[in-house]
């Protein structure tokens, strides 16, 4: 894996610590995503993190799926979660595993605490629930059911697993303390009345744990030394550490959490329950649609997993939460991409240009090489014919200020070839441009005496009219539309998403490309001159390749920090 070798943080430095104080002998982690949905460049954070702290202290991290949630879980996103684990170049040395594994030692240990009074079957409603919880400011009240005789508790709760009763009608709680200044405390629910056939299990279980229950009984099951997580589990720590506290005598290991803010990105989703909103609701093609955060539509549309894990690098790891410019992120994709893509000719809107004193039926090869940066990528040839296309935005029959590229009397330069005059230019009956005629330099074809004739105008990309191959461009933009303005009359609520959708998040275009891009395999990224880097999408058929845009050739962020 080419990335840049990770910088230290505050996360490794409690871990040396740890060690060096004898608190663990070796470094256990695990990543533990839920497999309802597609992962996407939000948890990278953690991944990364998980997998490279196993990697630095030579230990093991396990791939754990928190599979607690039947009613949103499925197979597909199992396989789909691993595929992208081993695409980043991380493999989970420790093992994999699931938390439906542990459903029957969960179960044992909540009967354990219901005989310990440590835990209650509650019949308040989730609203009722909610209402006896209390405030930030306010202390919660009792249950009325939080002092019956534990006997009574574990009958209901056997009753509960034998699916004697409706879904919501009981929980179990674990009796902790409903004054606690941490709301999470606060007699937390740890299983609720389920009615779902689940992935793994069947319709064994109708009672499923919840995850700050499961959770914690997991990584001490596993040997887990430390759990890593985002910011917002913070707050949960205390109950992470109780349920492992009061089952020490059930679980043979002691974890300790750590926290780490979260990955925000500008005009971008983040969240999968949104995601699946887009996918369900048809506005993207799926979850690898390469408009999507996802790391599955991230691949198609070309990203490295070289860039993704320097981007993590970059923005490091810390404890105050922040939102990152996506700018950032395309930042690594170009400069991973700027040394290993091979660079190719495509004219995406194209214009027609005849060479007037070109001969008819002549043709001259035109050696081109596939990176100007190592020779050792080899070369292409590509005919030099009478007609060729450039970009429409090339020419302009009056120019603006400052304009360089393609004008009647203005002289430019074809990549590899000659030097050409613009003499003039047609159009059909409503004044549209339909062909550009020029005259060739035929003194200054690339790397002879002449092709060092100092001109003003640019060096422009370009095609053969007979010799190229049509080929479709997609060309992408961020999924949520600019920032907008909450204080405008007609902004769109904040939390309505699908208002901030970007009209403009997909263009189309049909042009014409070199004949190598016919050879391109599935996935292959090129450097289109002067246009951007493009992958080649599954969507290509032999008759018209499609290439994905990964990423243009401004980099706004480079020139930031410089």
């Amino acid at each position: 894996m080419e990335t840049n070798t990770p910088r230290g943080n505050f996360i490794w430095d409690a871990i040396s610590q740890d060690l060096a104080d004898g608190r663990y002998q070796e470094i256990h982690t695990r990543f533990p995503p839920e497999p309802n949905g597609y992962m996407h460049i939000g948890h990278c954070k953690a991944l990364i993190m998980d997998f490279l702290t196993a990697e630095k202290f030579g230990g093991k991290c396990n791939l754990r799926f928190d599979d607690t949630n039947p009613a949103k879980e499925d197979t597909e996103y199992v396989e789909n979660i691993k595929k992208d684990i081993h695409w980043l170049g991380f493999h989970w040395t420790g093992g994999e595993f699931y938390a439906s594994d542990y459903y029957d030692k969960c179960y044992e240990i909540a009967e354990e605490w219901i005989r310990r009074g440590l835990a209650y079957v509650d019949e308040l409603s989730r609203e009722e629930m909610r209402a006896y919880r209390g405030t930030l400011t306010e202390p919660g009240k009792n249950s009325p059911w939080r002092d019956r005789p534990w006997e009574e508790s574990l009958d209901l709760f056997r009753r509960m697993r034998a699916g004697e009763f409706p879904e919501g009608s009981k929980t179990l709680r674990a009796k902790i303390d409903m004054a606690s200044p941490n709301i999470v405390m606060r007699d937390p629910a740890m299983y609720r009345i389920l009615y779902k056939e689940h992935w793994r299990t069947g319709n064994k279980w109708c009672i499923y744990p919840m995850y700050d229950f499961a959770h914690p009984i997991g990584d001490a099951l596993e040997g887990i030394s430390h759990s890593l997580c985002s910011l917002e589990y913070e707050i949960h720590r205390p109950l992470y550490d109780w349920v492992v506290e009061k089952s020490a005598d059930m679980l043979p290991a002691r974890p300790r959490q750590i926290e780490f803010s979260r990955l925000n990105m500008t005009r971008t989703v983040m969240s999968k329950r949104y995601l699946r909103q887009l996918v369900e609701g048809g506005y993207v093609s799926g979850w690898d649609d390469p408009r999507m955060p996802t790391l599955s539509a991230m691949r198609r549309r070309g990203y490295t997993p070289a860039s993704i894990r320097n981007f993590v690098d970059l923005i490091g790891m810390s404890k105050a939460d922040s939102t990152v410019d996506f700018a950032v992120l395309e930042h690594c994709v170009r400069d991973d991409l700027g040394e290993k893509a091979a660079r190719a000719m495509a004219v995406l809107d194209p214009l027609k240009v005849v060479l007037t004193n070109w001969p008819e039926g002549e043709e001259k090869p035109v050696t081109l090489e596939n990176h100007p940066d190592h020779p050792e990528m080899g070369t292409r040839t590509l005919p030099f014919r009478r007609e060729i296309y450039i970009e429409r935005e090339d020419f302009m029959e009056v120019p603006v200020k400052k304009y360089q590229r393609m004008f009647p009397g203005n002289e430019v330069r074809l990549k590899g070839a000659y030097i050409v005059r613009c003499d003039g230019c047609e159009k059909d009956a409503e004044g549209n441009i339909t062909a550009v005629y020029c005259t060739v330099d035929l003194d200054s074809f690339s790397g002879s005496a002449g092709a060092d004739r100092k001109i003003k105008g640019k060096t422009l990309h370009w095609v053969p009219v007979q010799g190229s191959i049509p080929v479709e461009a997609r060309l992408y933009e961020p999924l949520l539309a600019e920032e907008l303005d909450e204080e405008a009359e007609d902004a769109p609520d904040k939390k309505d998403f699908i208002a901030r959708l970007n009209p403009d998040s997909l263009r189309v275009m049909r042009g014409f490309g070199e004949p190598c891009l016919a050879e391109a395999a599935t996935g292959d990224s090129f450097q289109f001159l002067r246009t951007g880097y493009f992958c080649k999408d599954p969507d290509s058929t032999a008759a018209l390749p499609v290439f994905n845009r990964t990423v243009g050739l401004r980099d706004t962020f480079a020139k930031q920090t410089k």
